[in-house]
């Protein structure tokens, strides 16, 4: 290995707070390792406690106290030795306790912090939170996912640059489905964002046009007995609650169905999409945020209102019974995934961390 390896500490959730921040990131290293100009490892934001304190992580507040006695520590003893500190950023209340402090950290040891927000919610956390907007403003550079998030961050006087998320098509594996059987999939978190009661409600009605119809939700979340309760309620048939899922495993589930859909009120860039895209599932979506910058509705798949479980039915309904609409779209998507793989994200991370490790030095050596 060559030693003018850039050291990139990400900071970011481990994969124990599962979901799309600790997969891109999980994915991210992954990608970095053996990397000749790259070496990047995980500063979690959720670091394990010490032998003995575990018990703490179970009660509420003792755990935010324990995880930030352990987090501020292990900031300085990673952060000293990297090039560039590249944090992993969410909204609201997660943002002071994991972000923040790690720019606090880097702007203190000299580094150049770079900001990857990834919330759907900016447009609200934003608004609110002057801590949230300064931050932003001055840290080195921000990278963000989507269009979406560059046009909301743009509307705050907030710049920003987009590099987005990836998809591993080497997993998720094309397959044509013909004919496009009523098999659904959804792989949302039982969160109110993500409205999995209205893909609840949709399904109902596919399900009374095709009886042997199935839904597969993969995810978990602090609505999950409503959400059980809400499919007795509709009186579905063949809905199968499979739980969280590890990402490594995950590929199986879009190759086994045939459609993906999902309904969230709020949303970024949402990986699901692109690896249902990268298995050859269409995708029947709300206009949520961020989604519409990565699906054209009829280009990609198909796009519905929020909250609209009947225009969601009508459109897996519309899949369904138009194989050249499904195939059509299906390979558009495929098509698309070309600028989500590894061979051309790799290239934009490399530049941009290389322009902030020059823009430090020529501030370092630029007479005052």
């Amino acid at each position: 290995m060559s030693n003018s390896r850039l050291k990139i500490a990400i900071v970011a959730p481990s994969m124990g707070i599962l979901g799309g921040q600790a997969v891109q990131a999980s994915r991210l290293i992954r990608y970095w390792r053996d990397d000749p100009e790259i070496e990047a490892w995980l500063v979690p934001i959720n670091p394990t406690p010490p032998v003995g304190l575990g018990w703490m992580t179970k009660v509420k507040f003792l755990r935010t106290i324990v995880t930030q006695a352990v987090y501020w520590p292990a900031l300085v003893r990673q952060l000293r030795r990297t090039d560039v500190v590249h944090v992993f950023s969410a909204s609201y209340f997660s943002f002071l306790l994991a972000p923040l402090p790690a720019v606090v950290i880097g702007r203190l040891l000299g580094k150049p912090v770079l900001m990857n927000y990834r919330s759907g919610q900016a447009p609200d956390h934003l608004r609110r939170s002057p801590i949230a907007r300064t931050t932003l403003r001055h840290v080195d550079h921000n990278a963000v996912p989507s269009r979406f998030l560059h046009d909301v961050f743009a509307s705050f006087g907030i710049r920003s640059e987009i590099i987005p998320n990836i998809v591993d098509v080497e997993r998720f594996r094309f397959r044509r489905r013909e004919p496009l059987r009523p098999r659904l999939l959804s792989t949302r978190n039982f969160e109110s964002l993500y409205n999995i009661p209205c893909t609840l409600r949709a399904f109902r009605l596919v399900q009374e046009r095709y009886p042997d119809a199935t839904l597969t939700l993969v995810g978990g979340g602090t609505q999950d007995g409503a959400v059980r309760e809400l499919a007795r309620q509709l009186g579905l048939q063949h809905v199968t609650f499979v739980g969280r899922v590890p990402p490594d495993d995950i590929w199986r589930f879009y190759a086994e169905a045939d459609v993906y859909l999902q309904t969230p009120d709020i949303d970024n860039m949402p990986t699901s999409v692109l690896e249902a895209y990268a298995s050859g599932c269409p995708v029947v979506a709300t206009e949520a945020g961020g989604v519409p910058a990565i699906l054209t509705d009829g280009l990609h798949g198909l796009l519905v209102p929020c909250g609209d479980h009947q225009a969601a039915a009508d459109a897996v309904i519309r899949l369904l019974e138009d194989a050249t609409l499904a195939r059509r779209v299906a390979d558009t998507a495929l098509e698309a995934c070309t600028r989500y793989q590894w061979g051309s994200v790799r290239h934009q991370w490399i530049a941009l961390y290389r322009r902030l490790v020059g823009s430090r030095v020529i501030a370092a050596t630029t007479p005052a």
